[in-house]
């Protein structure tokens, strides 16, 4: 019933419009009573529990950021089945993101462009909204994604970094450092190892006991991507997010005007899947097999899940398939992971 009702009602709306009207249905799922019933249909079932990062996940499957960029909508992500929720990506400075439009479908390739810009209300906000969401049960696991304010400068970068891991870790079961966004002018920059080793440094420190990640692009030449992982075991971080969107628009078969038309932004989609396994493999042949490595990219079914976990992911996400599959996704997922062994 969704593939029709996406491809007669969502699909001839804004994608941006049909974003937020989708959050509002997440919102509603996520209040009591409606939680009840949807956490009973979708939750995963106890023995597809997975341990990582000193936590209990209730599936391996979560949702990536950028869904859930401001922690409005985590009540109902959880309730709909998704093991961990990562929200964000937060800056310390509240901003408004890029002009819209911002955001477009390439329907044919199942894939998004987006160039958003990190649109958010600003760590306070985030903080107020997790600290209110960590008085209620029940308590899900929740990643906070960060990353640099426009307004400051890339060579002031640290500390913005650093006032948004003080502010959101005692509240983050997780948090992750994004300096990987194709959207923010500068930021990729951040992953030079002689730029990335200073920054990382400093925001652990802030961050205190909470586990901190990584998250890094897929247009990184693989040498670069086995030193980012090599730096982030040497620094004492407790893993690393493979991968963000990319800046690539190789092999899609949407119409060239369409894409053309759609300009600048990051691709996410059905079109990573190959070179997402590609990165994780790079990403685990460079860590300790117990350093916990977030596979993102193309993930559309539980086979999909299923094929990043054998290539040695702890944790999936996927974001995009939500947009085409529906709010069931998660479900279809965990159900699909069960009957494969996992």
């Amino acid at each position: 019933m969704y593939p029709i009702f996406f491809r007669t009602v969502l699909s001839r709306l804004d994608a941006e419009f049909a974003h937020h009207a989708g959050m509002a249905v997440v919102r509603v799922l996520g209040a009591r009573p409606f939680s009840w019933v949807t956490r009973a249909l979708t939750r995963p079932t106890p023995g597809q529990q997975v341990r990582a990062l000193g936590l209990t996940f209730p599936s391996a499957f979560g949702v990536a950021a950028g869904f859930d960029k401001n922690a409005v909508g985590v009540r109902g992500l959880d309730a709909l089945g998704f093991g961990h929720i990562e929200v964000g990506t937060v800056t310390a400075i509240p901003q408004d993101g890029n002009p819209k439009p911002r955001l477009f479908r390439l329907i044919p390739d199942r894939a998004v462009v987006n160039r958003m810009g990190f649109n958010n209300a600003g760590a306070d906000a985030a903080a107020e909204r997790l600290t209110k969401l960590r008085r209620r049960a029940p308590r899900a696991v929740i990643g906070v994604n960060i990353g640099k304010s426009r307004v400051v400068e890339v060579e002031d970068a640290v500390a913005d970094y650093v006032a948004s891991a003080t502010r959101l870790a005692p509240l983050a079961d997780y948090l992750a450092v994004n300096v990987s966004s194709p959207n923010t002018p500068g930021l990729r920059g951040l992953q030079a190892v002689e730029t990335l080793a200073p920054l990382l440094r400093a925001v652990k420190a802030a961050a205190g006991k909470t586990p901190l990640l990584v998250k890094i692009a897929p247009d990184l030449p693989d040498d670069e991507i086995t030193a980012i992982a090599q730096l982030a075991v040497a620094e004492g971080l407790a893993g690393i997010i493979a991968h963000n969107t990319t800046i690539s628009r190789d092999g899609l078969r949407t119409d060239p005007a369409i894409i053309e038309a759609a300009g600048a932004g990051g691709l996410s989609g059905a079109p990573l899947k190959a070179r997402s396994l590609e990165v994780l493999e790079v990403v685990r042949a460079a860590v300790p097999a117990d350093f916990c490595v977030i596979a993102v990219g193309g993930v559309e079914t539980a086979g999909d899940v299923r094929a990043r976990l054998d290539a040695g992911a702890t944790l999936v996400q996927g974001y995009t398939a939500f947009l085409y599959r529906g709010p069931l996704w998660a479900r279809q997922i965990n159900r699909g992971l069960r009957a494969l062994g996992r």
